[in-house]
């Protein structure tokens, strides 16, 4: 590392910091202003605003804009240093292009990693009292899922609820099927199933149980009767909020339940899942980007390079919500969705580094 690599990470980072800490500073008004009269409606106390719900803020905005703010500072500081002449003494002197790449690779790489924490283990974790805060000022109790929910439990059982009341724990028009060897072997139905918390287990109102046979079938009728299912209230309930406050781990095992249970937003936990890997390395391919961009002086000064960093870093932007897009309402495999536009930004980088001033 010679004093030249510390000088770009130093005006890298110190770059990045100020543009990130702004832009958290402007959103943290703007959301004040817009959510003042619940915080007041709802007296929710100062304390539980500053810690609970801006506290936690900060690091989910802060790598929510974290790809997008690296890439304007790179472009930013290093159209500076363009302007300045400083990059045609470093050329000049010996120093290759892509040696000169180095220090802006290891300040992007340092950014990606902090990203990658922030994203899988900090934010989570974060986001666990921030969205409980928004729940209880702000937004009130999560929405239930969509009528006619289908779940699988096991290989073997599957369950059907009309609708769902999540405010007092209630499904309407409850069916439960176990399957053995590709035959209905059991079904109950209810025209009510209610949650008992104190003996966690279920109340089931006016039921029906069908034992199949052979040859024959057994039927049991009656008016209430309780019974242990491996399920809770809470697996009746969708909240893709729920996603954000699971660490990387805890969300791949989610999935996995999911697929058992045949969830139809697979999709979705699916794309968050390769987005909290793929978005950390967008920073990387932004960075080579930049720097080819802006590592020449243009007449137009420092603002023509904005300019194009900008527009290229919205396309980023607008590639990466319609990608995504696909693969939630369409076909598309969601690792596929959430790392193609990385795959299409690196090839433009490659080819920008390529024909860069050497």
């Amino acid at each position: 590392m010679k004093k030249i690599d510390w000088y770009i990470i130093k005006k890298f980072l110190s770059t990045f910091f100020l543009a990130i800490g702004l832009i958290i500073l402007i959103v943290i008004v703007f959301d004040i202003s817009e959510k003042i009269d619940d915080f007041l409606e709802e007296q929710a106390p100062l304390g539980e605003i500053v810690f609970d719900y801006y506290l936690n803020f900060i690091p989910y905005f802060a790598n929510l804009f974290s790809p997008l703010f690296t890439f304007i500072a790179v472009v930013f500081f290093t159209s500076k240093m363009a302007f300045n002449t400083e990059i045609i003494a470093i050329l000049s002197s010996g120093i290759s292009f892509k040696r000169m790449l180095l220090p802006f690779l290891l300040s992007a790489l340092f950014l990606s990693l902090m990203s990658f924490y922030l994203a899988n283990f900090v934010i989570p974790s974060a986001n666990q009292q921030r969205v409980s805060f928004e729940m209880k000022y702000i937004h009130g109790a999560g929405q239930t899922r969509e009528r006619n929910i289908h779940l699988q439990t096991s290989k073997e059982d599957y369950v059907y609820v009309q609708s769902f009341n999540q405010k007092t724990n209630t499904g309407f028009r409850f069916t439960h099927e176990k399957f053995e060897d590709d035959e209905l072997a059991y079904k109950l139905t209810s025209e009510h199933i209610r949650w008992d918390s104190l003996n966690q287990q279920w109340i089931l109102d006016k039921y029906t149980k069908r034992n199949f046979y052979s040859d024959s079938q057994r039927l049991v009728t009656g008016q209430i009767t309780d019974t242990v299912m491996p399920l809770k209230p809470n697996d009746f309930t969708h909240e893709v909020k729920q996603v954000a406050v699971m660490n990387y781990k805890q969300l791949r095992d989610f999935i996995k339940q999911e697929e058992i249970r045949g969830s139809g937003n697979l999709s979705v936990y699916k794309v968050e899942k390769h987005k909290r890997i793929a978005f950390p390395f967008a920073t990387v391919v932004l960075t080579i980007i930049g720097v080819s961009l802006a590592s020449q002086k243009t007449r137009g000064g420092i603002g023509i390079n904005l300019a194009t960093g900008l527009t290229i870093s919205f396309a980023f932007i607008l590639f990466e919500q319609i990608s995504t897009t696909f693969a939630v309402k369409a076909d598309l495999e969601p690792w596929i969705a959430v790392w193609l536009p990385n795959i299409v930004f690196t090839a433009i980088g490659l080819f920008l580094m390529r024909v860069a001033p050497k």
